[in-house]
């Protein structure tokens, strides 16, 4: 199973709000802050780890703000058969 996060760069934000339509896991929403051009900006609120590092944030971002990570979750081990 494909886990993911994403990193903003917070400063660049306008606060569209784009990237918030399309997340499928629904783990970005606007801040209460406001950053340093008077924007709210985006932040991920991921506390599950369910971000699959899908992209679709980075894809529709006018403003370039996400770098998406995406890595295999660790499958558990099976134990040896024993003969």
């Amino acid at each position: 199973m494909a886990r993911g996060t994403v990193i903003i760069t917070t400063n660049r934000c306008k606060g569209c709000e784009l990237c918030t339509t399309v997340c499928p896991q629904e783990v970005l929403h606007m801040s209460t802050a406001l950053n340093a051009k008077g924007y709210h900006p985006v932040e991920l609120n991921d506390p599950q780890n369910r971000c699959t590092g899908c992209g679709l944030c980075a894809v529709i971002c006018p403003d370039v703000v996400f770098k998406v990570y995406r890595y295999q979750a660790k499958m558990p081990q099976r134990a040896a058969a024993v003969a």
